[in-house]
């Protein structure tokens, strides 16, 4: 008998859901785009704007905005000449947050600090 038969509320994504989520996660599984999405999720910036933010050329950041627009992770809206963009919705702060969140605990300064913390406290 399998484990997960014994389980009431037991359920498994279906494939669709579970592909869109593996393309969201290809998608941020890049420094440039977490950057990107971070930066506007403070608020609405141009490419030019985002650039100097994340440290790349207008036309790489231009290609990791299309992309991230075609997947619906970021809005674009067209005033003149210029287009401005945002994070599309609370989910894509939540995704990054926990990302992020789960970096912080790998990083070597947070593991000396709670390594050299006392047992009894851990």
């Amino acid at each position: 008998m399998l484990v997960h038969n014994t389980l009431p509320d037991f359920e498994m994504p279906n494939e669709e859901r579970v592909h869109l989520a593996a393309e969201s996660f290809r998608l941020l599984a890049d420094p440039t785009r977490i950057k990107i999405l971070w930066a506007l999720l403070q608020g609405e910036s141009s490419v030019a704007c985002l650039a100097d933010l994340v440290g790349a050329a207008p036309t790489a950041v231009s290609q990791h905005l299309a992309k991230l627009r075609l997947a619906g992770l970021v809005h674009g809206r067209r005033e003149g000449t210029f287009v401005y963009y945002t994070a599309a919705d609370i989910h894509v702060r939540n995704l990054l947050d926990e990302a992020l969140h789960h970096a912080d605990q790998d990083l070597p300064s947070h593991r000396a600090h709670h390594d050299s913390r006392p047992t009894a406290s851990r």
